[in-house]
């Protein structure tokens, strides 16, 4: 673990979610391609769930990405777009998302892309390889230094 993250538990997550800078390293890999790398991203605490980070566009490989006509509202941030990743023949669907116009609150989110860890080939916070949240709907990353447990295991769906 990064002499820079301490222990978080994600019980101790405020909701609604709190957005706050980070400026470890973030990576996003699919298929031997380096699809975003930045280390001036946001990162969203929510309630029982690990962080998610929001890398900015401009930081990521977006001719490497193709929109989706899938959509999902957030009572807090907004309407989000999804985004395809393509590199060769390979396709990861619905791999990330964004808000093209967040709610206030969440204003900063603009302009800024969200990966889901288990729909590219890995992820990396501070250098450490992440595990993705458990689920098919949520797109945290979790690192050796948080505490769970974390929504999206089997029986989670009411928490």
């Amino acid at each position: 673990m990064s002499d820079e993250r301490k222990r978080e538990s994600v019980w101790d997550y405020p909701r609604p979610p709190r957005l706050e800078p980070c400026s470890l390293s973030l990576k996003v890999e699919f298929r031997g391609r380096t699809v975003a790398e930045s280390s001036r991203a946001w990162r969203l605490l929510e309630t029982s769930h690990p962080p998610v980070y929001y890398i900015p566009a401009v930081d990521v490989a977006m001719d490497l990405l193709r929109t989706n006509p899938t959509r999902s509202f957030c009572e807090f941030k907004g309407q989000a777009q999804y985004w395809d990743i393509e590199v060769d023949e390979n396709i990861s669907t619905a791999a990330a998302w964004s808000y093209r116009t967040p709610s206030p609150a969440y204003a900063s989110l603009r302009d800024h892309l969200a990966f889901y860890a288990s729909r590219v080939d890995a992820c990396y916070v501070g250098g450490e390889k992440v595990q993705a949240q458990p689920g098919d709907f949520y797109g945290g990353w979790i690192t050796s230094n948080l505490i769970g447990p974390f929504k999206g295991i089997p029986g989670s769906r009411g928490w």
